[in-house]
């Protein structure tokens, strides 16, 4: 019986984890997201660029 009460009211943090942890899951992926899109970004920027793939700018 103790230990029932015990794990249906934990003080509100369990509620709290509740919204939390999928706020925490949402901005993770959309910074795994973000972080993507720009390394794709930097790389067609750089294929412009350089159209031989080479790095190196025509005198």
């Amino acid at each position: 019986m103790i230990a029932n009460s015990i794990l249906a009211h934990q003080g509100g943090w369990d509620e709290i984890l509740i919204i939390i942890g999928p706020i925490a899951a949402i901005v993770g992926i959309v910074a795994l997201v973000r972080r993507r899109l720009h390394r794709e970004a930097e790389e067609t920027e750089a294929d412009v660029a350089s159209p031989t793939g080479g790095g190196a700018l025509p005198s």
